[in-house]
Protein backbone atom coordinates (compact mmCIF):
# COMPACT_ATOMS: atom_id res chain seq x y z
CA UNK A 1 0.00 0.00 0.00
CA UNK A 2 1.33 3.20 -0.73
CA UNK A 3 0.54 6.08 1.26
CA UNK A 4 1.25 9.67 0.67
CA UNK A 5 2.00 12.24 3.73
CA UNK A 6 0.62 15.43 2.51
CA UNK A 7 -0.61 18.12 4.89
CA UNK A 8 -3.68 16.35 6.09
CA UNK A 9 -6.63 18.13 7.82
CA UNK A 10 -8.23 17.38 11.22
CA UNK A 11 -6.55 15.99 14.29
CA UNK A 12 -8.41 12.36 14.75
CA UNK A 13 -11.99 13.98 15.14
CA UNK A 14 -15.00 12.29 13.36
CA UNK A 15 -15.01 14.33 10.18
CA UNK A 16 -18.32 15.15 8.66
CA UNK A 17 -18.71 15.81 4.99
CA UNK A 18 -20.46 19.96 4.53
CA UNK A 19 -23.34 20.07 2.74
CA UNK A 20 -21.93 22.40 0.17
CA UNK A 21 -19.60 19.14 -1.27
CA UNK A 22 -22.53 17.51 -2.39
CA UNK A 23 -22.43 14.21 -0.37
CA UNK A 24 -23.94 12.53 2.66
CA UNK A 25 -23.09 13.79 5.94
CA UNK A 26 -21.69 10.09 6.56
CA UNK A 27 -18.99 10.50 4.33
CA UNK A 28 -15.65 10.68 5.74
CA UNK A 29 -13.20 9.54 3.58
CA UNK A 30 -13.41 10.25 -0.45
CA UNK A 31 -11.73 7.41 -3.01
CA UNK A 32 -10.77 9.45 -6.49
CA UNK A 33 -10.06 7.81 -9.67
CA UNK A 34 -7.29 9.03 -11.70
CA UNK A 35 -7.51 9.82 -15.34
CA UNK A 36 -10.69 11.35 -16.80
CA UNK A 37 -11.40 12.46 -12.83
CA UNK A 38 -8.44 14.20 -12.03
CA UNK A 39 -6.17 14.46 -14.82
CA UNK A 40 -6.75 14.66 -18.58
CA UNK A 41 -5.16 11.71 -19.01
CA UNK A 42 -7.58 9.83 -20.23
CA UNK A 43 -7.65 11.25 -24.29
CA UNK A 44 -3.88 10.31 -23.85
CA UNK A 45 -4.60 6.71 -22.45
CA UNK A 46 -6.95 6.88 -25.05
CA UNK A 47 -4.72 7.85 -28.34
CA UNK A 48 -2.28 5.48 -27.11
CA UNK A 49 -4.80 2.45 -27.08
CA UNK A 50 -6.14 3.59 -30.76
CA UNK A 51 -2.03 3.87 -32.24
CA UNK A 52 -1.66 0.57 -31.23
CA UNK A 53 -5.17 -1.85 -31.59
CA UNK A 54 -5.27 0.33 -35.46
CA UNK A 55 -1.86 -1.04 -36.44
CA UNK A 56 -2.49 -4.57 -34.82
CA UNK A 57 -5.87 -5.23 -36.62
CA UNK A 58 -5.11 -2.94 -39.70
CA UNK A 59 -2.23 -5.33 -40.14
CA UNK A 60 -4.52 -8.55 -38.99
CA UNK A 61 -6.70 -7.31 -41.46
CA UNK A 62 -4.42 -7.33 -44.66
CA UNK A 63 -3.09 -10.76 -43.64
CA UNK A 64 -6.68 -12.00 -43.29
CA UNK A 65 -8.51 -10.19 -46.41
CA UNK A 66 -11.33 -8.86 -43.77
CA UNK A 67 -12.28 -5.06 -43.53
CA UNK A 68 -9.76 -3.36 -41.17
CA UNK A 69 -12.59 -1.55 -38.50
CA UNK A 70 -10.12 0.69 -36.78
CA UNK A 71 -10.64 1.30 -32.88
CA UNK A 72 -13.03 3.68 -31.84
CA UNK A 73 -11.27 6.14 -29.41
CA UNK A 74 -15.11 7.10 -27.62
CA UNK A 75 -17.39 3.68 -27.76
CA UNK A 76 -14.35 0.97 -27.28
CA UNK A 77 -12.50 2.64 -25.43
CA UNK A 78 -15.32 3.12 -22.16
CA UNK A 79 -16.63 -0.33 -23.10
CA UNK A 80 -13.36 -1.97 -23.75
CA UNK A 81 -10.38 -0.59 -21.37
CA UNK A 82 -11.28 2.50 -19.11
CA UNK A 83 -10.41 2.04 -15.36
CA UNK A 84 -9.16 -1.59 -16.02
CA UNK A 85 -5.58 -3.41 -15.78
CA UNK A 86 -3.53 -2.97 -18.99
CA UNK A 87 -3.56 -6.69 -20.01
CA UNK A 88 -7.57 -6.77 -18.97
CA UNK A 89 -8.28 -3.96 -21.25
CA UNK A 90 -6.51 -5.69 -24.19
CA UNK A 91 -7.79 -8.96 -23.73
CA UNK A 92 -11.35 -6.80 -23.60
CA UNK A 93 -10.70 -5.28 -26.83
CA UNK A 94 -9.58 -7.91 -28.97
CA UNK A 95 -12.64 -10.45 -27.60
CA UNK A 96 -15.00 -7.75 -28.98
CA UNK A 97 -13.38 -8.38 -32.16
CA UNK A 98 -13.62 -12.34 -31.55
CA UNK A 99 -9.74 -12.27 -31.97
CA UNK A 100 -8.35 -14.43 -28.99
CA UNK A 101 -4.30 -14.70 -28.15
CA UNK A 102 -2.01 -15.78 -25.97
CA UNK A 103 -1.35 -13.97 -22.84
CA UNK A 104 2.65 -13.80 -23.30
CA UNK A 105 5.30 -12.79 -20.37
CA UNK A 106 7.42 -9.79 -19.98
CA UNK A 107 10.26 -11.60 -22.31
CA UNK A 108 7.94 -11.27 -24.92
CA UNK A 109 9.65 -8.54 -27.73
CA UNK A 110 7.45 -5.45 -28.22
CA UNK A 111 6.29 -6.66 -31.89
CA UNK A 112 5.18 -10.62 -30.39
CA UNK A 113 0.96 -10.95 -31.06
CA UNK A 114 0.07 -11.29 -27.35
CA UNK A 115 -1.65 -9.54 -25.02
CA UNK A 116 1.01 -8.77 -22.76
CA UNK A 117 3.14 -6.96 -25.93
CA UNK A 118 0.35 -5.46 -26.97
CA UNK A 119 -0.23 -3.89 -23.66
CA UNK A 120 3.28 -2.96 -22.93
CA UNK A 121 3.48 -1.25 -26.74
CA UNK A 122 0.53 1.20 -25.40
CA UNK A 123 2.51 1.85 -22.17
CA UNK A 124 5.87 2.91 -24.21
CA UNK A 125 3.60 5.06 -26.44
CA UNK A 126 1.64 6.67 -23.35
CA UNK A 127 5.02 7.27 -21.78
CA UNK A 128 5.84 9.06 -25.01
CA UNK A 129 2.81 11.19 -24.97
CA UNK A 130 3.14 12.09 -21.47
CA UNK A 131 6.72 13.18 -21.72
CA UNK A 132 5.77 15.53 -24.94
CA UNK A 133 3.03 16.70 -23.91
CA UNK A 134 2.36 16.72 -20.41
CA UNK A 135 -0.72 16.48 -18.07
CA UNK A 136 -2.72 19.16 -16.66
CA UNK A 137 -5.64 18.08 -13.62
CA UNK A 138 -9.10 19.62 -13.99
CA UNK A 139 -9.00 22.44 -12.11
CA UNK A 140 -12.60 22.21 -11.00
CA UNK A 141 -10.96 18.83 -9.55
CA UNK A 142 -8.43 20.26 -7.68
CA UNK A 143 -10.67 22.94 -6.55
CA UNK A 144 -13.07 19.73 -5.25
CA UNK A 145 -10.22 17.90 -3.44
CA UNK A 146 -8.96 21.16 -1.71
CA UNK A 147 -12.74 22.03 -0.21
CA UNK A 148 -12.84 18.05 1.08
CA UNK A 149 -9.40 18.09 2.55
CA UNK A 150 -10.52 21.58 4.25
CA UNK A 151 -14.02 19.53 5.33
CA UNK A 152 -11.36 16.90 7.33
CA UNK A 153 -12.08 13.96 5.12
CA UNK A 154 -9.70 12.00 4.16
CA UNK A 155 -8.93 11.41 0.48
CA UNK A 156 -7.58 8.71 -2.11
CA UNK A 157 -6.42 8.25 -5.14
CA UNK A 158 -7.38 4.39 -6.96
CA UNK A 159 -5.96 3.64 -10.12
CA UNK A 160 -5.53 0.79 -12.33
CA UNK A 161 -2.22 2.43 -13.77
CA UNK A 162 1.33 1.45 -12.74
CA UNK A 163 2.18 5.08 -14.24
CA UNK A 164 -0.28 6.60 -11.33
CA UNK A 165 2.93 8.30 -9.35
CA UNK A 166 4.37 10.11 -12.14
CA UNK A 167 0.79 11.84 -13.42
CA UNK A 168 0.18 13.04 -10.15
CA UNK A 169 3.93 14.23 -9.72
CA UNK A 170 3.65 15.61 -13.80
CA UNK A 171 0.47 17.24 -12.46
CA UNK A 172 1.56 18.70 -9.30
CA UNK A 173 -1.31 17.17 -6.74
CA UNK A 174 0.34 14.28 -5.15
CA UNK A 175 0.42 16.02 -2.23
CA UNK A 176 -3.41 16.75 -2.26
CA UNK A 177 -3.95 11.95 -1.57
CA UNK A 178 -3.50 10.73 2.14
CA UNK A 179 -2.64 7.03 0.05
CA UNK A 180 -2.35 5.93 -3.22
CA UNK A 181 -3.84 2.66 -4.80
CA UNK A 182 -2.38 1.43 -8.06
CA UNK A 183 -1.00 -0.91 -10.30
CA UNK A 184 1.56 -1.86 -8.80
CA UNK A 185 -0.68 -2.08 -5.54
CA UNK A 186 -2.73 -4.17 -7.43
CA UNK A 187 -0.39 -6.33 -8.17
CA UNK A 188 2.03 -6.39 -5.04
CA UNK A 189 -1.48 -7.65 -3.65
CA UNK A 190 -2.95 -9.50 -6.14
CA UNK A 191 -6.22 -7.32 -6.26
CA UNK A 192 -8.42 -7.76 -8.85
CA UNK A 193 -8.97 -4.56 -11.37
CA UNK A 194 -12.02 -2.89 -12.03
CA UNK A 195 -15.03 -3.52 -11.82
CA UNK A 196 -14.40 -5.67 -8.87
CA UNK A 197 -13.95 -3.79 -6.03
CA UNK A 198 -10.93 -4.73 -4.65
CA UNK A 199 -8.87 -1.74 -5.54
CA UNK A 200 -11.26 0.79 -4.03
CA UNK A 201 -11.44 -1.22 -0.61
CA UNK A 202 -7.99 -1.21 -0.08
CA UNK A 203 -7.89 2.37 -0.32
CA UNK A 204 -10.73 2.62 2.02
CA UNK A 205 -8.61 0.64 4.16
CA UNK A 206 -5.48 2.21 3.75
CA UNK A 207 -7.26 5.42 5.15
CA UNK A 208 -8.23 3.22 8.06
CA UNK A 209 -10.88 5.88 9.04
CA UNK A 210 -14.50 4.95 7.14
CA UNK A 211 -16.00 1.60 6.37
CA UNK A 212 -17.25 1.51 3.13
CA UNK A 213 -20.41 2.73 3.67
CA UNK A 214 -19.18 6.24 4.88
CA UNK A 215 -16.91 6.48 2.03
CA UNK A 216 -17.57 7.49 -1.57
CA UNK A 217 -16.26 7.21 -4.99
CA UNK A 218 -15.37 9.68 -7.60
CA UNK A 219 -15.33 8.25 -11.20
CA UNK A 220 -15.84 8.23 -14.51
CA UNK A 221 -15.37 4.98 -15.90
CA UNK A 222 -17.75 2.55 -16.25
CA UNK A 223 -15.93 -0.14 -14.88
CA UNK A 224 -15.15 1.90 -12.02
CA UNK A 225 -18.57 2.96 -11.14
CA UNK A 226 -19.37 -0.87 -11.15
CA UNK A 227 -16.53 -1.47 -8.42
CA UNK A 228 -18.01 1.29 -6.53
CA UNK A 229 -21.33 -0.39 -6.12
CA UNK A 230 -19.80 -3.49 -5.87
CA UNK A 231 -17.78 -2.63 -2.69
CA UNK A 232 -21.16 -1.38 -1.33
CA UNK A 233 -19.78 2.43 -1.18
CA UNK A 234 -21.69 4.50 0.20
CA UNK A 235 -21.91 7.29 -2.43
CA UNK A 236 -21.16 6.82 -5.83
CA UNK A 237 -20.17 9.44 -8.43
CA UNK A 238 -20.42 9.31 -11.87
CA UNK A 239 -18.25 12.07 -13.77
CA UNK A 240 -19.22 12.93 -17.46
CA UNK A 241 -16.42 14.12 -19.96
CA UNK A 242 -17.33 12.09 -22.72
CA UNK A 243 -21.36 12.10 -22.96
CA UNK A 244 -22.41 9.02 -21.11
CA UNK A 245 -24.50 10.27 -18.37
CA UNK A 246 -27.11 7.36 -18.98
CA UNK A 247 -24.58 4.49 -19.08
CA UNK A 248 -22.68 5.92 -15.69
CA UNK A 249 -26.10 5.77 -13.68
CA UNK A 250 -27.08 2.41 -15.09
CA UNK A 251 -24.13 0.99 -13.99
CA UNK A 252 -24.70 2.55 -10.64
CA UNK A 253 -23.72 6.11 -10.18
CA UNK A 254 -25.76 7.95 -7.75
CA UNK A 255 -25.59 11.04 -9.18
CA UNK A 256 -23.92 12.33 -12.50
CA UNK A 257 -21.66 15.88 -12.84
CA UNK A 258 -19.56 17.01 -15.78
CA UNK A 259 -17.54 18.55 -13.55
CA UNK A 260 -16.65 17.78 -9.46
CA UNK A 261 -16.65 21.56 -8.91
CA UNK A 262 -20.51 21.46 -9.88
CA UNK A 263 -20.86 19.39 -6.28
CA UNK A 264 -20.21 22.53 -4.32
CA UNK A 265 -23.33 24.15 -6.00
CA UNK A 266 -25.08 21.40 -5.28
CA UNK A 267 -28.59 22.08 -3.09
Amino acid sequence: MRTTHGNTPGSGQAAIAEPKLGIPGRVRACLFDLDGVLTETAAVHAKAWQRVFDAFLSERARASGKPFVPFDVVRDYDLYVDGKPRDDGTRAMLGSRGINLPEGSADDPPTAATVHALGERKNAIFLELLRKDGVQPYPGSVRYVQAVRRAGLRTAVVSSSKNCRDVLLAAGIADLFDARVDGITADEQQLRGKPAPDTYLAAARALATATPREAAVFEDALAGVEAGRAGKFGFVVGVDRVGQTDALRRHGADVVVTDLATLMEAR
